[in-house]
């Protein structure tokens, strides 16, 4: 197949958080870029959506942030840590270019960043499963095969391919990928929304259970007056409490934070409980011949440190790069792409899988402070990426 045979450049297979913002990305540098996915957009997805302050700087950068605001997710500015009895009130200072932080929903995320993305000249397909990539004979990957609700074969052409298709990545299957690095997780997040209750901002409650382990529990103020209230612990802990049951969900809140609890007890509980167990911590190749997984789909950690929407717009834009300099020419320049992406998750990586373990109070409140820190040197990183100039 020559280069001119190729229908697009780039195929995206995801068209969430990661593969929208690819596609955007790179639909506004004058690429040609489909978007491939399976279910509906907007809808919602299993997500708490707190958004960290590299993920609210990049979206100004991508110029999105007004939009998100103009939704109705209200601009948190005050951020509560408890630990047992104490109490931490800090406001967000101005750091990054932003002055605050954001949780919205994630059907209203995902439908404005493929909103953002089709507005560029990206084409997303929904209704659409990728079931196959095509092959040269020499083994690069050229484009992928895909298959429409009522059956209908599709092929799709294209000089790269990015798996974006989340944790349990059908892409990174058919393209080969290897766990390159996996740690155990014996976690349990579950989470409800809530109203009815004036809450102060961003809470991140720790709290001791009777066997020395820790818990974690917190609050995302998101759109309608309401707020993604959630919990971590070992699965040790989770007794009775399954996705849909309130009361199991509630008990165990106030085991990790006796306030909070109550807090939410006094409001209502608006949503089932949703929730998951041993999400994995790991860390897939992300590149090979012709083809790069980006977001959940090449590297994924525990919810618990909240990091999951600034991983993805952080690796779509330096995939976007890679994939920039690859099309002109760099034809090393994706894995160059999978280096920088491997050193930019180290950190909070690392803290992921010790907060898993879920230490005594002290040690676990102090692994926290090094995350905070660590996610304001990611905003600075973040905020001095300069945005790639079209093709």
């Amino acid at each position: 197949m020559s280069v001119s045979e190729y229908e697009n450049d780039v195929v995206v297979v995801g068209a969430r958080c990661a593969g929208a913002v690819t596609a955007m990305l790179l639909a506004r540098m004058s690429y040609r870029v489909t978007v491939v996915e399976r279910g509906r957009i907007p809808s919602d997805t299993l997500s708490t959506h707190g958004i960290a302050r590299g993920g609210v700087v990049q979206l100004a950068k991508f110029g999105l942030l007004d939009q998100v605001l103009a939704s109705g997710a209200p601009a948190i500015r005050q951020v509560v840590f408890r630990a047992g009895e104490d109490e931490e009130i800090r406001t967000v200072k101005p750091r990054a270019g932003v002055d605050h932080l954001v949780a919205p929903r994630r059907y209203i995320l995902d439908g404005i960043l493929a909103d953002a993305a089709i507005a560029a000249g990206a084409t997303i397909r929904t209704g659409l499963t990728a079931t196959g990539v095509l092959r040269s004979d020499d083994g690069r990957v050229q484009g992928i095969r895909a298959q429409t609700a009522d059956g209908t074969a599709v092929c799709l052409p294209a000089k790269v391919v990015v798996g974006a298709d989340g944790v349990r990545s059908r892409m990174a299957e058919l393209l080969g990928s290897a766990v390159r690095e996996s740690h155990p997780a014996d976690n349990a997040t579950f989470y409800a929304y809530v109203s009815g209750v004036p809450w102060r901002g961003l809470e991140f409650h720790v709290g001791e259970f009777a066997d020395g382990q820790s818990g974690y529990a917190g609050v995302f103020p998101t759109h309608h007056g309401k707020a993604c209230v959630w919990v971590c612990c070992s699965t040790s802990m989770v007794g009775g409490l399954r996705g849909g049951v309130v009361d199991p969900f509630i008990r165990l809140l106030a085991t990790v934070s006796p306030t909070l609890g109550a807090r939410t007890r006094a409001g209502r509980v608006v949503s089932p409980v949703r929730g998951a167990v041993r999400l994995p911590n790991q860390i897939r190749q992300a590149t090979g011949a012709g083809w790069a997984l980006v977001g959940d789909a090449g590297y994924h950690r525990d919810p618990i440190t909240g990091h999951g929407i600034t991983d993805a717009f952080r690796d779509a834009e330096l995939l976007t790069r890679s994939i920039d300099d690859h099309l002109r020419g760099d034809a090393a320049n994706l894995s160059e792409y999978e280096t920088v992406r491997d050193a930019a998750l180290r950190e909070t990586f690392d803290l992921t899988c010790a907060m898993t373990r879920y230490p005594a109070l002290d040690e676990f409140v102090a692994l926290q402070k090094r995350l905070s820190r660590a996610l304001e040197v990611e905003a600075d990183f973040l905020a001095s990426l300069h945005m790639p100039v079209a093709a």
